[in-house]
């Protein structure tokens, strides 16, 4: 796929944060618009878990044993890749888009794609590994224009 169709959606996202842009034309390279502009607070586990681990009394013998800590910041992300793959579910359902690119780093790429609904996976295009949420736009719509003629 070396061009995006008039309409592809893009999104764009890390562990906290996620752009949904709209491709307006066929042309080389891209011309991507925003359309939504997504941030969630997700601080280290430390900052976040206050409590100590549960303990649990062995059954047989003596003995104790801790439960394992929660790592709340690893749920942060599932929780986030789970809203995005809920809105995109959303409008996919209401024909808002009819192809999909995702662009995430590695990590929260498979958590996104573990979490999208079928009918969102059926129009997804492309996909590419990598955090880009920190690119200007302009620098964005080139190195996805690059990527996806390397991919072809």
């Amino acid at each position: 796929m070396a061009k995006l169709k008039d309409g592809t959606w893009v999104l764009v996202a890390d562990s906290e944060k996620a752009l949904i842009l709209e491709n307006r034309g066929s042309g080389d390279p891209p011309d991507l618009r925003v359309l939504r502009k997504t941030e969630q607070e997700n601080p280290p586990n430390h900052e976040q878990g206050s409590d100590r681990p549960g303990r649990t009394q062995s059954s047989h013998g003596p003995g104790n044993s801790a439960y394992d800590e929660t790592d709340w910041h690893e749920l942060g992300k599932e929780r986030f890749a789970g809203d995005l793959a809920d809105l995109l579910y959303k409008h996919a359902h209401a024909s808002t888009y009819a192809e999909l690119v995702l662009i995430a780093a590695p990590e929260i790429l498979g958590k996104l794609r573990k979490a999208l609904h079928k009918e969102v996976a059926d129009r997804v295009v492309a996909e590419i590994p990598k955090g880009l949420t920190q690119l200007p736009l302009d620098q964005l719509e080139k190195r996805l224009a690059k990527d996806l003629e390397d991919a072809d």
